[in-house]
C-alpha cells in the first residue's frame, strides 16, 4: 500500500500557488512540490493529488493507495460530487459549469480502475505529515526554496 498526504496553497486566491505531496511506501518516503504563478487554492489541492498519484503510478508497484487530505473540496469532489457532474455533463446542481473541470477530469482518469481510499485529515491539527505538506505547499507558493526529502522511511521525521 502507498499512503499519500496532499496539500495546496495560494497567495491571493488567485495568486501564486504551491502544491505538495508526500508519498509513503513501506520502505521509502518522497516529498513532492510545485508552483504556479497564477492559480487558486483549490487548483493547487487538486494538483497535489494528481502529481502524487502520477508519481506513484510511475515509480511503484501497489495494490492500494490511501490519500490523506485536509481539503473538503477535494475529498467531497472525488468521492461524492464527481458522479453527478459526469452524469450532468460537467454541470453543478445549479446548472453552472464545474470549476476546475480540467483537473477533475485528469484526477478521475488517474483514479479509474485503482483501489484508492480518500481520508479527511483536519488541517492545522498537529498531524505531522499534514503540517509538512502545508509547509511545502506554502513555501512553493511564496517561491521559497525548501529541501524535499527522498529516502528511507525510518529516517523520515514527519510522522
Amino acid at each position: 500500500m502507498i499512503t499519500i498526504y496532499i496539500d495546496g496553497s495560494s497567495r491571493g486566491n488567485p495568486g501564486p500557488g504551491g502544491w505538495a505531496g508526500i508519498v509513503v511506501t513501506e520502505e521509502r518516503v518522497v516529498e513532492l512540490g510545485g508552483r504556479e504563478d497564477h492559480t487558486t487554492n483549490n487548483r493547487m489541492e487538486l494538483m497535489g493529488a494528481i502529481k502524487s498519484i502520477e508519481f506513484s503510478i510511475s515509480n511503484f508497484q501497489f495494490s492500494k493507495i490511501q490519500i490523506n487530505t485536509d481539503s473538503e473540496y477535494v475529498m467531497k469532489g472525488i468521492t461524492l460530487w464527481i458522479h453527478n457532474w459526469i452524469k450532468k455533463g460537467w454541470k453543478t446542481a445549479a446548472k453552472k459549469p464545474v470549476l476546475n473541470q480540467d483537473l477533475w477530469q485528469e484526477l478521475w482518469n488517474l483514479c479509474e480502475g485503482k483501489n484508492i481510499e480518500w481520508k479527511y485529515v483536519a488541517g492545522h491539527s498537529g498531524h505531522a505529515a499534514n503540517e509538512r505538506c502545508d509547509e511545502i505547499a506554502t513555501s512553493f507558493a511564496d517561491n521559497i526554496n525548501i529541501d524535499l526529502y527522498e529516502g528511507p522511511r525510518h529516517f523520515y521525521r514527519h510522522f
